[in-house]
C-alpha cells in the first residue's frame, strides 16, 4: 500500500497529520484515511534541518496506520541538494524497508530532482526518491489521479492534515 502524508502546524494544539492510503498510484479514492492531532512537542522549525520538526510528526502518523505500507510520498525533498532531507531520513527510519517519493513544489538549488509537469501547469513538481529509482517515481507521480498540478490524493493528505475531514476531490 501507498501512504501519502501531510502535517499542519498549530502553534497552539501542536502539529496534526493526515494520511491517505491506497493501493496503486492510478487510484482515484483513497483505501483509507488517517488523522491524528495534538502531536507534541513540536520543534522550532530550523533552516536546512527540517527534518527534526516533521518526522516525529509523520512517524507518529505512520503507527497508526493498520494497513502494511511500502511506499510513503511526503511533501518536500528527500535529498535537497547534496545532504540528506526529510526523505532520506524517513528511509532511513525504517532501514529501508519503506520507499520514499519527496513531492517538493519548489526547486532547492543544488538538487538532482526529477520534474515533474501535471495538468496545464508550466511549473514542475520537484520528485526525489529513496528505496525506488527517482525516474520511476517522478512517472507514478506524473500518472496520478488529478487534472491539476498536485495529484489528488495529496490534496486530499493535505486538506486531511488541515482540518481532520476527508473530502474527496471532485472530478
Amino acid at each position: 500500500m501507498i501512504a501519502a502524508v501531510d502535517v499542519y502546524y498549530d502553534e497552539i494544539t501542536g502539529a496534526a497529520g493526515g494520511a491517505v492510503i491506497f493501493s496503486s498510484f492510478s487510484d482515484s479514492k483513497p483505501f483509507s484515511t488517517y488523522y491524528i492531532s495534538g502531536i507534541k512537542p513540536v520543534e522550532k522549525y530550523i533552516s536546512g534541518q527540517f527534518y527534526l520538526r516533521e518526522l516525529p510528526c509523520i512517524m507518529a502518523l505512520i503507527g497508526e496506520i493498520n494497513e502494511v505500507i511500502d511506499t510513503v510520498i511526503i511533501d518536500g525533498y528527500v535529498d535537497p541538494g547534496n545532504k540528506p532531507g526529510l526523505g532520506r531520513y524517513l528511509w532511513n527510519a525504517y532501514d529501508g524497508k519503506i520507499a520514499v517519493i519527496g513531492v517538493a513544489k519548489t526547486f532547492y538549488a543544488g538538487t538532482d530532482a526529477e520534474r515533474v509537469f501535471r495538468g496545464k501547469s508550466c511549473r514542475p513538481l520537484y520528485i526525489t526518491s529513496a528505496g525506488i529509482d527517482s525516474v520511476v517515481a517522478a512517472g507514478f507521480i506524473k500518472d496520478m489521479e488529478g487534472k491539476f498540478r498536485i495529484p489528488d490524493m495529496l490534496k486530499i493528505a493535505d486538506r486531511l492534515s488541515r482540518t481532520g475531514i476527508y473530502q474527496h476531490i471532485s472530478k
